[in-house]
């Protein structure tokens, strides 16, 4: 890997093109460097968790109501919505749009966590879309997705966008764009100004993930998505971009993030290196924010320890800066204490989480939301006498580029009424590739087949799996079977009426 200095240029100091970041992204994204065995298996797995958790949210309203939009867009050759016929195609930017919100939805699929957030699996959708709208191979998908992981993780790995209240598909618009053009075979020239545009219309606030959380946190990268493949479209036509888009002198750095005096470091292959950044991603085993998988763990084994849990006088989760101010007591969020907050909300309250894990022994991604569980009173009752501490351990564990001492864990101090004190930490989630049971191909399989139950038929999970199984070998004609479909009555009710389908 190379390290390469992004820093705010004035004007007259005229940064050649060759020195920009876009650049730099574009000429990885043309670099058709051979794929790894274990980063095509890994892909495939990353294929079929995201089918997983589409499956689960399909007759969710949000998910409803964005594949409302999309069909109301048909097009040939177009791309495949999750749940719909193949037969039924819609305008690439929209399948990525529905499937986006489909994938999102349940916050349930893999995640990357350094100097900022991220969900890298928020960069199949739209790839994905484009390669069944433009015939490309199984092998071409395959690539443009290393590529948008490739971009996405080590974007995140460089530049911190939650210091400035940035959300983080400020980096998933300029990685999809990036795969979008491996895939498609595009030139450096092509790939450098669709990086810059999809940055440039990407940039929006972290409110989205603050406060009452509402469905946008699902549309947010959609969004992202959609917007990418549009910027792709744009610069292929001939059109151009805010140049330099990070660098420039009322660009990204010197107004949205630390200013003209900043210098970030971002990391990226050299030329001719392996794209193998998917490896340094991991899954989710429960649908919750990643912050809290290792937390849920801890809580279903601490669980037997504590016992009875009306004797609990209070809990303290002793933590990092980022658990800490994003989904525990340091946010200053009173809505994660209120039993009637939505479940996007509830999903980022490490503090209900932990209390429901406790209580039962583990997480599901329905029951563990439903109102009617939120609103036990002893579990509020429990759920009140949580708190979280930032533990500058926990924050330096947080941030180390070492991945056997990098951490997303924490500290619990259980004290009972009597006084008596329960104590246990767990660093790494189960399913972590670190940790105590890594998740592998069948454990993405049985993810895929559990979440699937009494949606997708058994005989049509088979056909998934199988077409997944085959990832490189896929020709054009057969990448439109890289969705799956459902009966009519398992899409949900119908959407409401918006203004795509307006009738007097």
């Amino acid at each position: 890997m190379k390290l390469h200095k992004v820093r705010t240029y004035k004007s007259a100091e005229k940064l050649a093109r060759e020195d920009q970041l876009a650049w730099k992204i574009a000429s990885v994204a043309a670099d058709n460097v051979a794929l790894d065995a274990d980063v095509v298996e890994m892909i495939g797995n990353r294929i079929i968790d995201n089918a997983a958790v589409a499956a689960a949210s399909l007759a969710r309203r949000p998910v409803v109501s964005a594949r409302a939009q999309a069909v109301a867009h048909p097009f040939l050759p177009g791309a495949t919505v999750f749940g719909l016929s193949t037969a039924k195609r819609v305008s690439p930017e929209w399948a990525a749009w529905a499937n986006g919100v489909a994938v999102r939805e349940l916050d349930f699929h893999d995640t990357f966590l350094a100097a900022d957030y991220s969900h890298p699996g928020d960069n199949i959708p739209p790839i994905l879309a484009v390669a069944q709208h433009c015939g490309l191979s199984g092998a071409a998908l395959a690539r443009g997705i290393a590529t948008g992981y490739e971009v996405q993780v080590n974007l995140v790995k460089g530049i911190c966008l939650h210091k400035h209240k940035i959300d983080h598909i400020a980096h998933l618009g300029p990685s999809v764009a990036a795969g979008i053009g491996t895939a498609l075979g595009l030139s450096a020239d092509v790939t450098y100004q669709a990086v810059q545009q999809a940055l440039h219309v990407t940039t929006t606030t972290r409110q989205s993930r603050k406060g009452e959380i509402s469905s946008w946190k699902a549309y947010a990268p959609a969004f992202g998505g959609k917007m990418a493949v549009e910027a792709v479209d744009r610069v292929m036509r001939g059109e151009g971009a805010p140049s330099p888009a990070w660098e420039g002198e009322d660009g990204f750095i010197a107004w949205l993030l630390s200013g003209p005096g900043a210098e970030y470091v971002v990391p990226l292959p050299e030329k001719g290196e392996a794209k193998r950044a998917i490896m340094d991603t991991y899954t989710k085993e429960h649908s919750a924010e990643y912050q809290s998988q290792a937390l849920i763990d801890l809580a279903r084994r601490m669980g037997p320890k504590v016992g009875d849990l009306t004797k609990v006088k209070d809990i303290r989760i002793h933590t990092s800066h980022h658990t800490h101010y994003v989904i525990g007591t340091g946010a200053n969020d009173p809505q994660k204490m209120d039993p009637k907050a939505s479940r996007e909300t509830l999903d980022h309250s490490i503090m209900y989480i932990f209390a429901v894990a406790l209580e039962d022994g583990g997480w599901h991604h329905e029951r563990s939301y439903a109102p009617e569980r939120a609103n036990r009173p002893e579990t509020v009752a429990l759920w009140r006498n949580i708190s979280t501490v930032e533990d500058p351990e926990w924050t330096r564990r947080y941030h180390s580029y070492d991945p056997k001492e990098k951490a997303f864990g924490g500290r619990v101090t259980v004290t009972l009424q009597d006084g008596s004190i329960i104590e246990d930490e767990l660093a790494i989630a189960d399913a972590h590739p670190l940790g105590a049971r890594p998740f592998t191909r069948p454990d993405y399989v049985n993810k895929f087949r559990t979440l699937a139950e009494g949606v997708v038929e058994k005989a049509e999970q088979d056909r998934f799996i199988a077409t997944v199984e085959r990832l490189m070998e896929l020709k054009p004609v057969e990448l439109a079977g890289l969705t799956f479909t459902v009966q009519p009555d398992k899409l949900g009710p119908a959407a409401a009426t918006g203004i795509f389908d307006w009738k007097r």
